[in-house]
């Protein structure tokens, strides 16, 4: 029996470091957009190379690992040098392995990395999107939560029958979304939400799920989906969550950001980790707070993933006042 088994994406990244780039601001009626320019036609040199493994199933696994739980990965790879590459490292952290095997390649992202550390990444899915719910040994799959972070195409069919089969045998589910996905809304993810004990997303999926711009009512609407806890990435601006009883604040601490690949999943995986070990929001604010700061510092999203006592030990070294008060829906629905 696993104390969870993560499902998701498991990449080969590619960090290419460039000393040239601009930044253009687009802005419209409601929102800024900012993209990375190169000049056409030209050859940029790259300053630094480096590959590390990514996806958000493996690195919540490897997260999850560190922190004490008993982890497994559910997700799809090809048959390449790639995969093998991948598989070395879930070992080595202690992450068992139930991954199926496709024709195709593994996944694959190229992390253009400019002078400012702002990053845009081309991503190939690969058999990340190709993982089917017929290939899976049920018999394997025991565990008390399973934690889905965003898929595509057969492979969201595949979560959607796996939230079903977590129902049937109680088993918790905990879910991390992309844009692509949230933009979708309650349509495409309504049966998965319903079957969702905690949702961790950022300010922007939290809009686009829930089409509200005032957060108090993002939780209210995503509440009223089925699911049980909500934790809201903020940025420089820290995180939210709500039970449904209450609001709770975090604010972020001022650290140096060298790369920002792989934050999400490390505070989605501190987050619960912390509800896992002492069944507190507080608590586990900080050390999803802790974990996501903590990797943003390094470069790679696995490279400084914490240790329960490494994050214990920076909860102390960095206190954070959690703010809460009540979450009164009456007020919200009215406003």
């Amino acid at each position: 029996m696993y104390d969870i088994i993560t499902v998701g994406s498991a990449t080969m990244d590619v960090f290419a470091h460039t000393n040239f780039s601009e930044i253009i601001k687009i802005k419209e009626p409601e929102k800024e957009t900012e993209l990375i320019a190169y000049p056409m036609g030209s050859k940029i040199l790259i300053s630094e190379l480096r590959f590390t493994t990514g996806g958000g199933g493996t690195n919540t696994a490897v997260a999850l690992a560190r922190l004490g739980h008993k982890t497994a990965w559910i997700g799809k790879l090809g048959r390449d040098a790639n995969s093998e590459i991948i598989l070395r490292e879930l070992k080595k952290e202690g992450v068992d392995s139930l991954a199926v095997y496709g024709r195709g390649f593994t996944g694959y992202s190229v992390i253009l990395d400019s002078i400012e550390h702002d990053r845009t990444i081309l991503a190939y899915k690969g058999e990340n999107d190709n993982l089917r719910f017929n290939e899976l040994n049920l018999k394997k799959i025991k565990a008390q939560w399973f934690y889905f972070s965003s898929m595509l195409r057969d492979s969201f069919v595949t979560l959607e029958r796996l939230a079903e089969y977590a129902e049937r045998n109680r088993i918790n589910v905990a879910l991390n979304i992309s844009p692509y996905l949230a933009e979708q809304g309650e349509k495409l993810l309504g049966k998965i939400l319903s079957k969702t004990s905690i949702l961790v997303l950022n300010d922007e999926e939290a809009r686009l799920l829930t089409g509200e711009h005032v957060l108090e009512r993002q939780f209210l609407k995503i509440l009223n989906y089925g699911v049980k806890i909500i934790a809201i990435t903020l940025g420089k601006n820290g995180a939210t969550a709500s039970d449904g009883r209450y609001l709770y604040r975090i604010k972020a601490r001022k650290v140096k950001v060298i790369e920002s690949t792989g934050a999400g999943d490390a505070f989605a995986s501190g987050f619960l980790s912390g509800l896992l070990k002492k069944n507190d929001i507080e608590f586990a604010l900080k050390i999803g707070k802790v974990n996501a700061e903590s990797v943003i510092t390094h470069p790679g999203a696995k490279e400084k993933l914490l240790t329960y006592k490494e994050a214990l030990g920076m909860v102390k070294k960095y206190p954070a006042y959690v703010n809460r008060e009540k979450f009164k829906a009456g007020e919200v629905s009215r406003k």
